[in-house]
């Protein structure tokens, strides 16, 4: 907590509708931000991170809870006195400004002086990679350039807290990739603390030091990338980042540290961790879901697995080969393939067998 940056505290923000009733869109959110820390918060459509994204800036108040920033409660501080820098997914430049007069606008407005506005304008520009535009103006740019304006326009403030709300999301697939890589280099060379919502997985793997995921206005998890993707602690976080395979299962016994569950099938499989959704051990008869990802799955010839499946559907990407699978008769398995010239192919109705990568897997209590 010393070095917190931003703390919120069961922070809630409760909406009315139409007739009288009300839900929480945010609903006792806890979270605490080190400084020069990377969080992103990731979900779906609707699930409240935007919203809490707001209320850390200010344009938000919460119904309740507390929002801290630099070791001050800012809760109902107005946003121009929150030293926070907030990047939008509308570029919102001046279209009648040069790019220069849009970085500096912010500097002119607090009323600097020209020669240190000039300075800070020009490293700003080099930063983002765009020495030499200062004259031209945001229709002569691409999607990509007008983005990385509006990113210097906010770090030439030097903001105590950087926020940004799918910044991305008007670029092209291969433009998001560069910029995602180039928004993560800027916030570690100033080491400034940045919070960044986005519905990406992908986005929120490659540029988070941790991933908050939502879900209805709550946290699911908070934790590093891969921490959420190969140690999901609910089945929405395992199916949401990623895919997952997620089949009923049943606790048979408890061995130290291992779990072994078998499938409705009577296939048992012993999970190299114990890790649940609940903080207690599950007992032997315990219901809940094994989590398998479809790259941990090994598709080989019928009888050389202990589980048999029939192949459902097959799609060949290039890196790797999709096949969907029915064993039981009626569980649904996703299994990829990474791709080999030399490699048998399975087609549609052939049997096959499965094997689990068991020190993959995990098993979730209901």
């Amino acid at each position: 907590m010393e070095n917190a940056m931003l703390v919120l505290k069961d922070v809630i923000k409760t909406f009315s509708e139409d007739g009288g009733s009300s839900f929480n869109a945010v609903d006792k959110v806890n979270l605490c931000v080190e400084k020069g820390e990377m969080v992103t918060f990731l979900g779906p459509s609707g699930c409240g991170k935007t919203t809490t994204l707001r209320m850390i800036a200010g344009f938000e108040m919460p119904t309740s809870g507390t929002v801290t920033i630099g070791g001050k409660d800012m809760t109902h501080v107005p946003v121009n006195e929150r030293a926070i820098g907030f990047v939008f997914q509308n570029y919102a430049l001046f279209p009648h400004m040069t790019i220069y007069k849009n970085v500096g606008y912010g500097l002119k407005a607090r009323g600097e002086k020209d020669a240190d506005i000039h300075d800070k304008i020009i490293n700003a520009l080099s930063l983002v990679g765009l020495s030499g535009n200062e004259n031209r103006y945001p229709n002569q740019l691409s999607g990509g350039e007008q983005q990385r304006v509006a990113l210097a326009r906010v770090i030439v403030m030097d903001p105590a807290l950087l926020l940004m709300d799918e910044p991305l999301s008007n670029l092209d697939a291969k433009l998001r990739i560069y910029m995602r890589t180039e928004i993560r280099r800027i916030q570690k060379k100033l080491g400034i603390t940045c919070l960044y919502v986005t519905h990406d997985q992908a986005e929120a793997l490659t540029v988070s030091d941790r991933v908050v995921v939502m879900n209805r206005g709550k946290v699911e998890q908070i934790g590093t990338p891969l921490e959420v993707y190969g140690k999901p602690a609910t089945t929405f976080v395992a199916d949401f980042i990623g895919q997952a395979n997620i089949i009923p299962a049943k606790v048979q016994k408890i061995e130290g540290e291992t779990v072994s569950a078998s499938f409705s099938s009577g296939y048992t499989v012993c999970v190299a961790q114990n890790v649940s959704s609940s903080t207690h051990t599950p007992a032997a008869g315990t219901e809940g879901f094994l989590v398998v990802r479809p790259e941990n799955i090994t598709v080989g010839e019928k009888g050389q697995g202990a589980v048999q499946a029939v192949v459902k559907n097959s799609v060949f990407v290039g890196s790797h080969i999709e096949y969907d699978l029915l064993f039981d008769g009626k569980t649904a398995i996703k299994a990829n393939i990474v791709f080999k010239p030399d490699m048998k192919l399975y087609k549609n109705n052939d049997e096959v067998s499965l094997t689990f990568d068991e020190r993959t897997m995990l098993f979730l209590e209901k």
